[in-house]
């Protein structure tokens, strides 16, 4: 049966109107930020504010047969989890796999006056605040495309949603919950994934690849306090020099290339194919929509080099600085050390494992003038090379999109991490793979002046109720043969 599109997106305009915008106003004034920059959520509560507010909102959705559970292990972040029975008349017995994540990272600097991070305000469609697009959406968005699925009587397999509490973590907390919900999540055939990224906002785009992740805390220690600059000067080294020789190691400074040979894998010819086809697409889009400084550009022009930098090559932020006063504040010492947050974006397919053991080697290894040199608060985490598009899924995706958007679906590599698809993938090898989301261009996650742009919102959500329809179509058919 084909289903009434215009049907479906009355139903979710009508539910993000009355209740779903109004709901993730409460959602983004909660600063219930990941567990990797608030280690005191639990005593904080701010977790579990979010987690209940969510749980609240979804048991009270119309969709038969729905059960809505928080599941907590000690000593972790909690997770909620949806079951929705598969509608009469389904004949299969796989289920759907609806992922989605509530925590939130930190408040960032930067915000413009009339917004902050718990500040939730609408401008025009544009819902501002951490976490709306990043990705408190997904709950609302899997649970109405759900509920609007039956309302225009479409059909779907089981399905489950699940929406964890560490993500921007690393999520590592949900390889237990993995574990301990196993049975219950049973076989999966479909995942849908709603955290990743758009690179237009007038079609749906279906992330590819995911690049994995490294990160650490690079110390450099040469005195044991501060000295006056001018007695030691030119005597003892600066620990500043020290690290930045240290990340010559790992980076070309010049360039931007990362040196490490265990942390390149050659790119593949299907990715080199897909990156020249969103180039011709995106044109300026994907470095034009950022907020350069007056004068400055990106590393090249070539759009298509550009696309692969930021999904298959790694690449080294230095993402947090200490041991230094503000420049008001600084008197001629020479620092006893340099502290520097380091994040590492990896290829889809380099083992994270091994990606950081290397980055340790190089950096603490032989340390210049005999430092004091530690690599410390490590963590790495999987990236993920999407397995070939069924025939069946690649025909919905079309559709839908075409149905929603007014146009096919689009398809990207991301640079970012969502490290339970890794977990997935290898989990379930034979399931397919819709990863997508609302994060449009300029919509700025983890930045300041985030947003949720709600029009996208509504779409994607109408989408995901033709692919739950499409899914149930095809395999009911595969379960008679």
């Amino acid at each position: 049966m084909e289903l009434d599109a215009e049907l479906i997106d009355d139903h979710i305009e009508m539910l993000w109107t009355t209740e779903v915008v109004s709901v993730l106003y409460e959602y983004i004034s909660i600063p219930n930020k990941s567990p990797a920059f608030d280690p005191d959520w639990a005593s904080h509560g701010h977790m579990d504010s979010a987690t209940e507010l969510l749980r609240a909102w979804a048991a009270t959705r119309t969709i038969p047969g729905l059960n809505v559970e928080v599941h907590r292990l000690e000593g972790r972040t909690p997770v909620i989890v949806c079951e929705i029975p598969a509608t009469d008349g389904y004949a299969g017995d796989r289920t759907v796999l609806l992922y989605g994540h509530l925590d939130k990272q930190p408040e960032m600097a930067g915000w413009d006056d009339d917004k902050g991070p718990w500040q939730p305000v609408m401008v025009g469609e544009r819902l501002y605040g951490r976490g709306g697009a990043d990705d408190g959406y997904s709950t609302f968005s899997a649970l109405t495309a759900i509920e609007a699925l039956h309302e225009a009587d479409g059909a779907h397999a089981r399905c489950v949603v699940l929406i964890e509490a560490s993500e921007e973590s690393g999520s590592p907390d949900l390889p237990a919950y993995v574990d301990h919900l196993s049975e219950f999540i049973g076989d999966v055939d479909l995942v849908i994934c709603l955290d990743s990224g758009a690179a237009t906002d007038d079609q749906l785009w279906v992330t590819t690849s995911l690049r994995g992740l490294a990160a650490g805390v690079l110390d450099v220690r040469i005195v044991e306090e501060g000295l006056h600059s001018g007695a030691v000067g030119g005597v003892v080294p600066s620990s500043f020099r020290i690290l930045r020789s240290l990340l010559s190691r790992v980076e070309d400074e010049t360039t931007g290339e990362v040196l490490l040979p265990e942390l390149n894998v050659a790119v593949p010819p299907d990715a080199v194919t897909a990156a020249h086809a969103s180039a011709e697409v995106l044109a300026d889009d994907v470095s034009g929509s950022l907020p350069f400084a007056a004068g400055a550009g990106p590393v090249g022009d070539d759009v298509a080099e550009l696309v692969l930098n930021r999904t298959w090559r790694p690449a080294l932020s230095v993402i947090g600085l200490d041991g230094a006063p503000k420049p008001a504040d600084a008197g001629n010492v020479l620092r006893p050390n340099t502290t520097a947050k380091l994040s590492f974006r990896l290829p889809p397919t380099v083992d994270h494992d091994v990606a950081l053991a290397a980055i340790r080697h190089a950096l603490t290894s032989d340390p210049p003038y005999g430092a004091q040199v530690t690599f410390l608060d490590s963590e790495s985490g999987p990236g993920w090379a999407a397995p070939a598009v069924a025939e069946w899924l690649a025909e919905a995706l079309d559709v839908a999109s075409s149905a929603h958007f007014g146009k096919p679906a689009g398809f990207q590599g991301e640079g970012g991490s969502i490290p339970f698809m890794g977990m997935l993938g290898e989990k379930f090898p034979d399931a397919q793979f819709v990863i997508t989301g609302v994060l449009v261009p300029g919509s700025n996650a983890h930045g300041p002046n985030e947003f949720l742009d709600v029009p996208t919102a509504k779409r994607v959500t109408g989408c995901v109720s033709q692919l739950l329809h499409a899914h149930a179509g095809h395999s009911s058919v595969m379960a008679r043969t």
